[in-house]
């Protein structure tokens, strides 16, 4: 049945009879001439659409490029009825030479001629293609105009009435409805990992920062993650560490982490002992055979020195804000022989050389999951691990944060569980593991960053002294002087931690960098400062108006007259589908980026050219100081940063 209400043509309301039929329908209002496009969908119920707003799903409502989509979805279906699998190639335009003929733009035209052309058509090239697409393009309140360029570049120009509005109901419904929707209900991603009675060092802070911010970007997107901190709290090391800790400590209640003192330094001595005393060496490994056979003695021991190294990770998860759950080694081990033998049973495991492996495409070396002396290694607890994650936990993405060294680990141990049945083969489907290799954190001189006595870098210290440093700068500013001390030491803390994050995150993460407290602390340029710096002064702006913005919000309209205004707008609503990208692709920086050209443009555009307060436009401009202020504290919850509202 269709229902048309001839007297007004932007609201005509379409049923669908039947199921598994998406019928869009694009109007000539001169002559209400009706033509049908069909898509599959994947809706069991009968659905109603009004093609004024094109029945955007809830999920699509603030994520621009997905509106787009799903109307040129409409005008390539009626363009080329006969080829069904065609999809809308919508990305934002890109300035060249300064000059930029759209907001976003539809790029199917020269594929679509490509896939047509020889075949009995009427257009003759892709520019006609081009044409038709935009001709076919269903009318939408969002779209202004639209350009044909070159060889059928279709540009589309944004109303700005519609993106006001848009940036009005974030306000007022929250920046939560611009949440992306992902094709995943549950995520683990496991990182940051240290090894337990070691310290974290600056080789650990890559690890935790990158999959802290992944874990968040995937949270605000819908998406449940189990966030897994994968200690090494099992193996060998132990019975060295218990052993040397029965001989200082032959009270077990004498044993606590003042009574050990440095961790660090005690896993040293333990190790030098363990090297130059054979009789020592014998006691350690016999050690591990009584704590893996249950002894409580040892067993005992082994959760005392967890416990200490526990709470000095838990000194660093503190400054940077992060929230682990710890799922470590011991956790996988009793589960090993079991996946073991189900390996076994499917013809996946080999001898070879005494050892027992998993031989994978494509990879000269096997993946060894049992020594030659019978013992397991980090394959043995990684494929358990995995295989917990997908049958027990359920989760449709793993991710693993790492460096790029253990690159080609993680791809043997993905095509052990592909041939094992447990990932499918088609990398693009559910469940998927996916590696996330990143660089190296390396000093001035261009090594890895260590201290002037060649030892790593404790990462408490670390953290520390970029708090520090930024207290100093604070307390050079007149205004700071006067703040209580507490005000003094949170705000040290958010710019100085957040240095550190923004300083490694806005980096491609496969790439090294330089670690420099010179450049990180600098409150000009692409730095966490600079940020955080704007974001205080767009609150000092709204605060000078003496206006309640709340009461603003419901009352005033947003109006983007000025061009700054609305080169300030479209960035804001691009925020969605930024996320969306970063999420997808796992990459940080994009948000980085994202973020930086937003606190530009308010800066050398619109605050530069737009008189706020005291201004005919007030109301309007303090709505969008607060929309900008919005979506930068969302930025800065997502890497891990603390806002900060007045310097």
């Amino acid at each position: 049945m269709i229902v048309c209400n001839t007297a007004n043509l932007s609201s005509v309301t379409i049923y669908y009879p039947i199921l598994g039929l998406n019928l869009s329908w694009v109007l000539d209002c001169s002559k209400c001439l009706l033509k049908i496009a069909y898509r599959k969908f994947a809706t069991t119920a009968t659905t109603a659409q009004t093609l004024s707003t094109m029945a955007v799903g809830a999920e699509n409502m603030g994520n621009v490029k997905r509106q787009l989509v799903q109307l040129f979805e409409v005008s390539l279906q009626a363009t080329v009825p006969s080829e069904t699998d065609v999809a809308p190639l919508v990305d934002a335009c890109i300035a060249k030479s300064g000059v930029r003929f759209g907001d976003y733009q539809c790029n199917n035209a020269m594929g679509l001629w490509s896939k047509i052309k020889g075949k009995q058509t009427e257009f003759r090239g892709p520019t006609a293609v081009g044409q038709a697409i935009m001709k076919n393009l269903p009318p939408s309140d969002m779209v202004e105009s639209c350009s044909v360029a070159g060889p059928g570049f279709v540009n589309v120009v944004l109303s700005r009435n519609w993106i006001a509005k848009s940036l009005q109901k974030m306000l007022i419904d929250g920046i939560d409805t611009w949440a992306p929707c992902l094709p995943v209900k549950r995520a683990v991603v496991d990182f940051s990992s240290p090894n337990i009675a070691k310290e974290m060092h600056v080789g650990h802070l890559r690890s935790t920062i990158i999959g802290d911010t992944l874990a968040r970007m995937l949270e605000f997107s819908h998406v449940e993650v189990l966030r897994r901190n994968h200690v090494g709290d099992w193996g060998t090391q132990f019975g060295m560490l218990i052993e040397f800790l029965f001989e200082k400590f032959p009270n077990p209640e004498d044993v606590n982490e003042a009574a050990i003192g440095d961790l660090q330094t005690f896993y040293k001595a333990s190790k030098a002992r363990f090297d130059s005393d054979p009789e020592f060496k014998q006691r350690a490994q016999q050690a591990v055979v009584r704590l893996q056979g249950g002894e409580d003695t040892y067993h005992r021991a082994w959760k005392q020195i967890c416990e200490i190294s526990r709470t000095e990770f838990h000194r660093v998860y503190e400054r940077l804000g992060i929230q682990l759950e710890e799922k470590g080694e011991s956790f996988y081990s009793p589960y090993i022989p079991g996946v073991l033998e189900e390996l076994n049973k499917k013809g996946i495991i080999e001898d070879d050389k005494g050892a027992r492996v998993i031989f994978v495409q494509d990879v000269n070396i096997p993946l060894i999951v049992v020594k030659s002396d019978g013992g397991y290694n980090y394959a043995s607890t990684d494929l358990a691990a995995l295989r917990y994650r997908i049958n027990e936990e359920k989760a449709e993405w793993i991710i693993y944060l790492t460096d790029v060294g253990q690159q080609q680990h993680f791809d043997m141990l993905f095509k052990a569980a592909k041939r094992a049945g447990w990932l499918p083969a088609d990398d693009g489907s559910y469940p998927k593991a996916t590696h996330v290799g990143f660089g190296l954190v390396l000093g001035e001189d261009g090594k890895r960053f260590r201290t002037r006595s060649t030892e790593v870098v404790r990462l408490v210290d670390l953290l520390d002294e970029a708090k520090n440093r930024s207290k100093t700068a604070l307390l050079e500013r007149d205004t700071a002087k006067e703040w209580p001390e507490e005000e003094v030491e949170k705000t040290s803390q958010a710019i100085g931690y957040g240095a550190v994050k923004y300083a490694d995150l806005k980096n491609n993460k496969q790439t090294n960098y330089t670690f420099n407290f010179d450049q990180m602390l600098n409150d000009k340029g692409n730095t966490a400062v600079y940020l955080l710096y704007a974001h205080a002064r767009i609150c000092s702006i709204i605060r000078k108006s003496g206006k309640d913005i709340e009461e603003v919000k419901r009352n005033a309209k947003i109006a983007l007259d000025h061009e700054d205004e609305r080169a300030l707008g479209l960035h804001l609503i691009q925020f969605s589908e930024v996320i969306e990208e970063a999420c997808t692709n796992l990459l940080p920086n994009v948000l980085c980026e994202y973020l930086y050209n937003l606190s530009e443009i308010f800066t050398k555009k619109f605050y530069s050219n737009c008189q706020v307060v005291g201004s005919p436009e007030e109301s309007s401009r303090l709505l969008l100081c607060e929309a900008t202020a919005t979506v930068m504290r969302k930025c800065f919850h997502l890497l891990g940063i603390v806002p900060v509202y007045k310097i």
